[in-house]
């Protein structure tokens, strides 16, 4: 019948982690999204989980509700009492984002008994607090007095670190006569001002023109950013260089070595002499295009800093190439860095469970989530641990993992485990991280005591002196056991183990304090008995050289008293014995003689006399 409850239970316990599984895959595949203010103050309340998870008051609580944020930053709090989700500082959307829009932080809410994960993002709305910049207060223009109305020059973009309809919009310029300004959209996403000539220069009549250009961004009101466009009008120099491609691509792997060629770019011009030596230069050096210098005499762009390719995927590099004349041409490079496996895979560790008891299968010890900052197959991971452990790791959602047992344990063959878990990427060449968990294991009350024999023949010497060592029996208990010593055949004089059960206060799970005190209590115990063999062996020796008697040497001496008062015992006695198991204590307990025919035990009395 035991048997049969016990494999219900079990099967009912696999039943509940299936549901829980399942609730833990569909809280996952939605995601709950709450949206704040960049700035906004410390503390400010976002949400309630209570409403927004449909749980009941109290719940997160009871099931030790937890915010878990990528790479352990946490952006949010979450009140306890009230379940509300709170701002755990000032959220910089430029920071966390840069130009990315919309800024996304997903974040996951962690439930414990049971396990439950609910997906969550929080979006930062971007608020107008930067003012489009340019790069230098003045730029300069030279233009050849000869230019045909309709040519395009281009201008130094600014940059605005807002993003979206606070971002930079458009541009202005001054009004004058000759030039009107054009915003181009660039396929990154900037915005770049173009310079367009409406009417033909005239060095001899205005050498010289001073323009202002203002970048301005969406925001209400609008901020807004100036330079200076100083124009230089030139002589005669009919021909720009021109590029021999308006659009270059290049590819260059994130690992590459400083100075590594990236491209070369090539533009020729058609006059002669100085009008038609051509240098190049990037067109604008900024954080986009810093890590990357050009040749001015080759057009060779190499790699002057580091790639990451986490941090940038790609490149837009403007070239300008210009003649000793002053005119230009522009070309754009396009460059890919190619990602390579240079990061280690990362194990972030949200719940542990130590320790654990000893007689249950499949209990979750712990929870942890696992990410590679690398890209396509390089990201991809493998978790493992050692073959040899009764443990197993069950992927979830979200790159979330859980380690549960693969079934009860047992204290006694082992009380400790050390765990190493191995994240591994699939990289070339493949690295790894190695994460180490101690998971204790707690005992329970699982081995009953047991004899060394199934029954035991003492025999006794009629006329005998008092304490006279008959004999002694023994039994083994892989928990702690406990002697109860008797005098004569009555009850034992300390009490039951059934009472001292009873009287117990149900203890708490071990801990390393109740190791040490276990260990302790046992050493006195151990010491108390050595003390208790000393004292009995010095009596009984005393008794027996008074009564010159031999007495038989035992493992461990018993008392056995006449309760006639007589000194002899008139009949051989027996008693059957049992060791009671407890999870701290055994005892010895005499259950009932067995008094035998007293015919039969004249009989053989008179036909065998033992020896002692």
């Amino acid at each position: 019948m035991e048997m049969v409850q016990r494999k219900l239970h079990q099967k009912k316990r696999q039943v509940m982690l299936f549901i829980t599984l399942i609730l833990s895959w569909e809280a996952g595949s939605e995601t709950i999204r709450y949206s704040v203010l960049e700035e906004t103050e410390s503390g400010t309340f976002v949400a309630n989980l209570t409403k927004d998870l449909g749980l009941r008051m109290g719940e997160l609580a009871a099931r030790g509700a937890r915010v878990v944020f990528k790479g352990n930053r946490q952006h949010l709090r979450l009140d306890p009492g009230t379940c509300d989700l709170l701002l755990n500082d000032k959220l910089d959307r430029e920071e966390l984002c840069g130009s990315t829009e919309p800024c996304v932080l997903p974040f996951q809410v962690l439930l414990e008994n049971p396990f439950q994960l609910f997906q969550a993002a929080l979006v930062i709305r971007d608020v107008n607090d930067h003012a489009p910049e340019f790069p230098a207060r003045e730029m300069q223009l030279k233009i050849s007095e000869i230019t045909i109305p309709g040519k395009v020059f281009p201008l130094k973009m600014a940059q605005d670190l807002d993003a979206g309809s606070n971002g930079l919009q458009s541009y202005i310029i001054s009004s004058n006569p000759h030039f009107h300004i054009l915003t181009r959209n660039r396929k990154d996403g900037r915005k770049s001002p173009e310079l367009v000539l409406d009417k033909a220069l005239d060095r001899e009549e205005q050498p010289e023109l001073r323009l202002t250009l203002t970048a301005l961004d969406g925001g209400s009101p609008p901020l807004s950013g100036t330079t200076e466009i100083q124009i230089l009008v030139l002589d005669s120099n009919d021909n720009a260089p021109e590029f021999a491609q308006e659009f270059y691509e290049a590819q260059v792997p994130e690992n590459s070595s400083l100075g590594s060629l990236v491209i070369t770019v090539s533009a020729r011009d058609l006059d002669a002499g100085s009008f038609g030596e051509v240098s190049y230069a990037l067109l604008q050096v900024d954080d986009v295009n810093e890590p990357f210098e050009i040749n001015a005499n080759t057009g060779e762009i190499r790699l002057k800093k580091k790639l990451d390719f986490e941090e940038f995927q790609s490149y837009q590099v403007d070239i300008e190439a210009t003649d000793g004349g002053g005119l230009s041409g522009k070309c754009s490079v396009v460059i890919k860095v190619l990602d390579v496996n240079d990061n280690a895979p990362q194990l972030t560790m949200s719940s542990l469970t130590s320790p654990i008891p000893e007689n249950l299968p499949e209990i979750l010890v712990a929870v942890f989530s696992v990410s590679d900052a690398d890209s396509g197959h390089n990201q991809q991971v493998i978790c493992s641990i050692h073959d040899n452990l009764p443990f197993v790791l069950r992927p979830s959602v979200e790159n979330f993992y859980t380690l549960v047992t693969e079934g009860a344990l047992d204290r006694e063959e082992r009380a400790e485990y050390n765990i190493t878990i191995t994240v591994t990427d699939m990289g070339t060449p493949r690295l790894k991280t190695e994460h180490n968990i101690t998971v204790l294991v707690s005992d329970v009350n699982d081995n009953a005591p047991a004899f060394t024999q199934t029954s035991y023949t003492l025999w006794v010497r009629e006329n005998n002196s008092p304490a006279l060592h008959i004999g002694s029996v023994s039994a083994t208990d892989t928990v702690t056991l406990h002697v109860l010593l008797v005098d004569g055949f009555s009850q034992p004089y300390l009490p039951a183990p059934e009472a001292e059960a009873a009287a117990a206060v149900p203890a708490d799970p071990l801990t390393v304090y109740l190791v040490v005190a276990l260990a302790s209590v046992s050493s006195l115990f151990l010491f108390s008995v050595l003390v208790f063999v000393a004292v009995r062996l010095c009596r009984r020796g005393g008794a027996a050289s008074a009564g010159r008697c031999p007495v038989a040497e035992g493992h461990f001496p018993g008392h056995l008293v006449d309760v006639s008062g007589t000194g002899t015992l008139s009949q051989s006695y027996q008693y059957e014995v049992c060791l009671t198991g407890d999870h701290r204590t055994g005892e010895f307990k005499f259950l009932k003689p067995v008094f035998p025919n007293l015919l039969v035990q004249d009989t053989e009395r008179n036909q065998r006399k033992p020896q002692l």
